[in-house]
């Protein structure tokens, strides 16, 4: 450890920029947002630092992730010598951090592993936490790695702050509740956390955005327009590895905390909001109450959200729209009702179209989900995705391949199956990646055909929105 600098950085592993130099996450991670304002409250000197960003940057073309870009992904993964690992290194150097935490998922786990090379390499004392949905679900994959010390488990503020004066005091931090730690030849996980009950003590980011935030002059005031009102989706399919960190019990933040923080986002030249909610509202009750504040407190404040279709009607699409939203995003999935049944999405393929219609009517901006190669997957059900994606009157397609995320009922059906290995190289699947095949009864030829057409109907409709006026 580094005499108790009393500095604490946290990472966001590049990812992105690994398949081009001019693809960025032109954002700040929330979570690592809340995670520093939580660690500045206790005295220590926290810094988030977004490796994935580089500028503004350009849209990302899914052709590209797949092709080209996967291939130099995988270059960039293995070449010490990259720009973004100098880059990386500098600013670990220049920091000089006691703690150093990770966010990392499955699709980063190899990008964070050279991270956390970098930190001990420089300072081989430095503690290396990792947090986020791949260590909460599989964290004995994680300090697997000897560069990597503990492992954070759920939601982390409050371990975090745990951690950081336990540090100070010299206690055992594999004791602290929500950990996992190496013991002897294995891991061993402390005793579980509880999730926070009452949102509304988490920091309010408005005040703490520009100070933790390294380079926060290059960032548009667009990077910085994120907030979450909820945490815990009801929501039950098997894809999905959200309750890992949330849970699934819906826990809400006060409408009037959440207007206080956005105001003083807005004081700062942020006009536009992107609500990180995995459902926008959750329930009708409290998507319009959140929303008649908001349009009180904050007419003209523009923003946009996920949701789920069972909260598509009449009543709520008018509420957001009189609050501001211009564009809603609905994750469809599938154009087959007996995929959507099985992965139990909750809805029908007419329910989501009819969904799609009345967000269009209300002249509403509107993004789909799209995802190939579930592990029920058939050529047929397929063909009715990309049916499904030519037929959908909507401004932008984001399309995906399945992949199984440890902690998540797929991965669990998948592994069962002799689909994904015990000691699968996540590093090669992404939501992109042309490695992911998870549907035995396609052909990995045709299976290949198909994605390349949805792949193809999604960027051509990302390539049709982009010269509309205003629409970036």
């Amino acid at each position: 450890m580094n005499a108790l600098s009393h500095r604490l950085l946290l990472i966001e592993p590049p990812f992105y920029r690994l398949f081009d130099p001019d693809y960025s996450l032109c954002r700040f991670p929330l979570g690592l947002a809340y995670l520093a304002a939580a660690a500045g409250e206790t005295g220590w000197e926290a810094r988030a630092y977004n490796a994935d960003f580089t500028g503004p940057g350009r849209p990302f073309s899914v052709r590209h992730l797949a092709g080209p870009g996967h291939r130099r992904y995988l270059d960039q993964l293995t070449d010490p010598q990259a720009a973004v690992w100098r880059e990386v290194e500098r600013v670990i150097a220049e920091q000089a951090p006691a703690v150093v935490g990770l966010s990392l998922k499955a699709a980063n786990l190899a990008s964070g592993r050279r991270v956390a090379a970098i930190v001990k390499r420089l300072s081989p004392k430095t503690l290396v936490l990792a947090g986020g949905p791949h260590p909460s679900a599989a964290p004995e994959q994680v300090l697997a790695d000897p560069n990597f010390d503990l492992c954070v488990l759920g939601e982390g503020e409050q371990t975090l702050v745990e951690l950081l004066r336990g540090l100070e005091k010299g206690d055992d931090l594999g004791a602290v509740p929500g950990v996992a730690a190496r013991r002897g030849a294995g891991v061993v996980r402390s005793a579980r956390r509880p999730l926070l009950a009452d949102l509304d003590r988490l920091p309010n980011l408005g005040q703490w955005t520009a100070r933790v935030l390294i380079d926060h002059e290059r960032y548009p005031t667009r990077a910085l327009g994120h907030v979450m009102a909820t945490r815990g989706c009801p929501q039950l399919c098997t894809y999905c590895g959200s309750h890992q960190l949330w849970g699934r019990r819906p826990r809400f933040r006060s409408p009037e905390r959440v207007t206080a923080e956005l105001a003083q986002l807005r004081a700062a030249g942020v006009e536009r909001i992107h609500f990180d909610d995995d459902t926008f509202g959750v329930t009708s009750d409290y998507l319009r109450r959140l929303c008649v504040a908001l349009e009180i407190n904050l007419p003209g404040l523009a923003f946009s959200c996920e949701t789920h279709v069972r909260l598509i009607d009449q009543a709520n699409l008018e509420s957001m729209r009189r609050a501001g939203c211009q564009t809603i995003q609905l994750g469809l999935e599938s154009g087959s009702d007996r995929i959507l049944e099985q992965v139990r999405k909750g809805f029908t393929r007419a329910q989501a179209l009819a969904a799609c219609r009345l967000v269009k009517s209300h002249g509403l901006r509107l993004e789909v989900f799209l995802m190939a190669g579930f592990p029920q997957e058939t050529e047929a059900s397929l063909r009715q995705t990309v049916d499904l994606a030519r037929a959908l009157d909507c401004d932008k397609i984001i399309f995906s391949r399945f992949t199984p995320h440890p902690g998540t009922e797929a991965y669990r059906q998948c592994l069962n199956r002799g689909l994904v290995a015990p000691d699968q190289d996540f590093s090669l699947h992404h939501h992109q990646s042309p490695c992911n095949q998870y549907s035995p009864d396609i052909a990995p030829a045709r299976f290949e055909e198909l994605c390349s057409e949805l792949a193809e109907l999604a960027d051509r409709r990302r390539e049709v929105s982009l010269a509309e006026p205003g629409l970036t």
